[in-house]
């Protein structure tokens, strides 16, 4: 009896002890095929007005520092409300020099600071609004001797009437041009000690372009003028390469959209379009190693390509400019 019960009795304290080894081993390793928890996405730092655009190169800049406004009355009620210049940057999706001073002024927070504080900055699209790239681009040519560019930067009185203009300016000071920190600074200075002579000057801007671009004979549209303007598109049609005219070539989004709808009774529009289009593609889904060094692609069907090629879709809040007056 002895004997049998002290056996029970070290089966039991050994039952104990396997049960506390076996809660005190090392732990399971968990199924590798088990779904991982995904991090949130991490915010933006800035989110400006272009978050709520349309065009993919404006969204581009939606989450820079400074405070964009899309091209529309609000900025230049904001401008005259405050007293302060408009700055105006247009470019375009696939414009190199575009995303550099984008990446050098624009993602900086000091420049930033500089736009918030004494300007009001609009951003536009040069493709989805050729309308409004034109009209200020004969400013452009006309300080700069002819010359232009993108990105087209020019500053505006609040009426919209353009007193200096240029392209890209580097962030620093180089070579005897100025850098866009210091140009904005200047033009800060200036805007607020002589802005009764730069008005002027904007005035007398806007009439020698007014008079230097008056055509001679009658300016009554005719809907007799759309087979012209067709038949100079087709003639400007490269059909080896896509697109029209030589390299550098730009999307046409207004011509291609205009084609498209006379394609169906002109078998040569719908070949321009069709054309095109793969080679417009093609720009955007590849990256030629010269964009990556800073220069131009010297395919005849090559244009200037960037980070991303844009689908141009034109904003419905979009509003038809002006010419100054």
């Amino acid at each position: 009896m002895g004997d049998d019960l002290k056996m029970r009795s070290l089966r039991t304290v050994f039952a104990v002890l396997a049960v506390f080894l076996a809660a005190c081993g090392p732990p399971q390793k968990k199924d590798a095929g088990a779904a991982k928890t995904e991090e949130p996405p991490v915010p933006h730092k800035h989110t400006n007005r272009l978050a709520k655009e349309k065009s993919p190169y404006l969204l581009q800049h939606a989450h820079n520092p400074v405070d964009w406004f899309p091209w529309g009355e609000e900025a230049f009620a904001k401008a005259k409300k405050e007293g302060k210049p408009v700055f105006l940057s247009v470019g375009y999706s696939t414009c190199h020099w575009c995303h550099v001073m984008e990446r050098e002024s624009f993602e900086n927070e000091d420049t930033a600071k500089i736009l918030n504080a004494h300007f009001v900055s609009i951003k536009v699209d040069r493709e989805e609004r050729p309308d409004v790239d034109e009209i200020y681009m004969e400013a452009v040519q006309a300080m700069n001797n002819g010359g232009g560019g993108w990105p087209m930067s020019v500053f505006l009185t609040p009426e919209g009437k353009p007193f200096f203009a240029g392209t890209y300016f580097p962030p620093d000071d180089r070579h005897g041009r100025p850098g866009f920190p210091t140009l904005l600074d200047r033009i800060r200075t200036l805007w607020t000690e002589k802005r009764d002579e730069i008005e002027k000057q904007g005035d007398m801007l806007v009439e020698f372009l007014a008079n230097s671009g008056k055509p001679d004979g009658p300016t009554d549209l005719d809907a007799k003028l759309l087979p012209a303007a067709v038949k100079q598109m087709l003639d400007r049609f490269d059909p080896d390469n896509g697109g029209f005219g030589t390299s550098p070539k730009f999307p046409p989004a207004m011509a291609l959209g205009y084609l498209l709808r006379e394609a169906r009774n002109d078998k040569a529009a719908m070949q321009a379009v069709t054309k095109t289009l793969p080679w417009r593609e093609a720009a955007c889904t590849t990256r030629p190693a010269a964009v990556s060094r800073g220069t131009r692609p010297t395919s005849a069907g090559s244009s200037r390509t960037s980070r991303k090629c844009s689908t141009t879709t034109r904003s419905s809040r979009a509003s038809t400019p002006k010419r100054p007056s």
